[in-house]
């Protein structure tokens, strides 16, 4: 008996309570009254929930039909009415996707206020088969072929309250005596047979012309859609252990995974990871496709000398030293707040002994070292000795200015553009401007992190050094 069936779905895969609350969509249409009417008589709390998309002139009255079948089993009743189509111009969205978006807020909504459980809704293996069929024919991954689940907890709609499907194993053609056997009177949407909709031109011209060639097609793409599910849970457990290895950071607008990490990884698990990646900052975005995804994965092993590249939907890519950044909107890879930057315009004195109080809590600190000791042979990333005899006393800290040269330590003499060394440095483009640079004069003597000036190196014969240290955090 289909109600039992239901009811031990429900139970079993979907666990569901008796004794709690439990939000089911409503259209008016027979999948859903179907499970209205199964769910109420199975012993389920059920809290009737429809929403108008205000799409069709008949709306209101399909509002008026739920409403009476709900208060003819002594249920709760919700309705809401929304302008789908004004909401689809403003979001730039397709009818479909603005009618999906705003049904599932209404019905999150409505659960989060009765203290729901779970909402229920009506797909049912017709549904599923479409669904499989559309993210094939949109090129999506396997994730896309195993369908629509059971029971899942959706973020973008609620991160406690799972939704369900109880009627993912029925087929249309059993709903459909179901309802003519209890006297379920269905109302009629006429959309449902519009094919200028993808869905319908799915149901009422792909599949017919599919089981031409195989009249059990249906069961066929819904058996595969089992399968597929239970083998990407395995592939899903060396997922995760491959994100615990990759992702460095997963944050508002922006997911930084370890290149090298990534890279070393076989093409089919970094495809997994980047779409894991894309679902953490757009976990609506549906139909991530499989063009999109290569994009991404073939800039990651070959990126532009930019290392910038637009991806879609708003998300564009970032390749800093050894992190590639995915980022949303205008998030930039770095904030730099952890790091050593200065205001724009500002020229600060830096007397020996002396301290400079620098942005986000970093301090320059100099003072005189003995000649003759070793120690500047050691000297730390943050540290620098100089020839003090070389220097124009009190020592400059500014930002670099336009078309800025240096002669960085180790190239001999050789002069280089500051623009060229922060590439070939790596330091992230957004640091850059607001990097703090210690002049002598109009000369670089040093670039903090990085290098001094081969001019006001430590020298054999040097009498007095300059031992210049820029910290964080100590003072």
């Amino acid at each position: 008996m289909l109600i039992e069936r239901i009811k031990d779905v429900c139970l079993r895969e979907c666990s569901l309570r008796l004794d709690r609350p439990v939000v089911v969509g409503v259209s008016g249409g027979a999948d859903s009254l179907c499970l209205l009417d199964c769910l109420w008589k199975a012993g389920f709390q059920v809290i009737v929930a429809h929403f108008d998309h205000a799409l069709r002139p008949e709306s209101a009255e399909d509002a008026r039909r739920v409403a009476e079948v709900a208060g003819q089993r002594g249920l709760p009743f919700i309705v809401e009415r929304q302008d789908v189509a004004a909401y689809a111009r403003d979001a730039r969205l397709s009818v479909e996707e603005a009618a999906r978006v705003m049904r599932y807020r209404f019905l999150f909504r409505v659960a989060r206020q009765w203290g729901a459980q779970a909402v229920a809704v009506a797909h049912h293996a017709d549904d599923q088969v479409e669904t499989v069929l559309m993210h094939l024919l949109r090129g999506s991954g396997l994730e896309g072929l195993t369908g629509m689940k059971g029971s899942r907890v959706q973020e973008e709609w609620d991160e406690g309250i799972p939704l369900v499907r109880p009627l993912l194993g029925i087929w249309r053609e059993e709903i459909e005596t179901y309802c003519q056997e209890y006297g379920l009177e269905p109302v009629e949407d006429a959309s449902n047979r519009d094919v200028t909709y993808f869905r319908n031109r799915l149901r009422h011209e792909l599949i017919p012309r599919l089981q031409t060639y195989n009249p059990r097609i249906k069961e066929v793409l819904w058996r595969t859609a089992q399968v597929l599910a239970g083998e990407a849970e395995v592939i899903e457990q060396a997922v995760e252990a491959a994100w615990i290895r990759v992702a460095c950071e997963v944050n508002v607008g922006k997911v930084a995974l370890n290149r090298e990490a990534f890279l070393a990884l076989p093409v089919s698990l970094q495809r997994r990871l980047f779409r894991r990646a894309i679902a953490f900052l757009r976990p609506g975005l549906r139909d991530i496709g499989f063009e999109l995804v290569e994009r991404g994965v073939h800039f990651i092993a070959e990126p532009s000398r930019s290392g910038r590249f637009h991806l879609a939907q708003g998300l564009r890519l970032a390749i800093e030293g050894d992190r590639v950044f995915l980022l949303e909107g205008d998030t930039l890879p770095f904030s730099g707040a952890e790091w050593p930057q200065l205001d724009e315009g500002g020229v600060l004195v830096l007397d020996v002994p002396g301290v400079l109080e620098l942005e986000n809590g970093w301090r320059l600190e100099a003072s005189w070292s003995e000649a003759g000791r070793e120690v500047y042979r050691s000297a730390g990333r943050w540290e620098a000795y100089l020839d003090a005899d070389r220097l124009h006393l009190p020592l400059l800290v500014h930002r670099a200015r336009q078309g800025e040269r240096f002669q960085p330590l180790g190239l001999g003499g050789r002069s280089q553009k500051l623009s060229d060394f922060w590439i070939n440095v790596r330091l992230p483009r957004e640091l850059r401007a607001g990097w703090p640079l210690v002049y002598s004069g109009e000369e670089i003597v040093w670039v903090p992190g990085y290098r001094p000036d081969h001019r006001f190196r430590v020298r054999e014969g040097s009498q007095r050094l300059l031992y210049l240290k820029l910290s964080r955090g100590t003072g």
